[in-house]
């Protein structure tokens, strides 16, 4: 009579997805910018100097338009110069010899500029630096 055939089992080989996948991701990670790009709206001051480069251990103190201070992109409460000191040293992790870069919005009031260095002389760091953008 009819002999019943073997039904042979159906195997997905799942290695070329794998590999896909895999070269995928190093596609993605090779072709990621790593730029520090701030979502706060600054128009910095020009000057005409060389850039200086920084350690990659470092704080950035952004100040807007109307005197808010920022510490690597996070909103303080308020303008206090205790309210600041509390986050640089938050932020510093005790660490004396980091590299404060100070990004002020050229209409900022003068006086929460000097409140920022201030603020960073009083935890007894020295390495301040001043974001400016290069003239035309």
């Amino acid at each position: 009579m009819f002999t019943r055939q073997k039904k042979q089992e159906i195997a997905v080989n799942l290695t070329p997805l794998i590999d896909v996948v895999f070269l995928l991701l190093i596609f993605f990670m090779v072709t990621t910018s790593f730029t520090r790009e701030t979502q706060i709206p600054l128009d910095l001051p020009k000057a005409d100097i060389e850039p200086l480069e920084t350690k990659k251990e470092s704080l950035e103190i952004s100040i807007d338009q109307e005197g808010r201070y920022f510490i690597n992109g996070k909103a303080l409460v308020n303008r206090s110069l205790e309210t600041l000191k509390k986050g640089i040293s938050l932020t510093m992790k005790s660490d004396k010899e980091i590299s404060v870069i100070i990004s002020a919005d050229a209409k900022t009031p003068y006086q929460s500029v000097v409140t920022a260095m201030d603020a960073a002389s009083q935890l007894g760091i020295s390495n301040l630096k001043m974001a400016t953008q290069r003239e035309e």
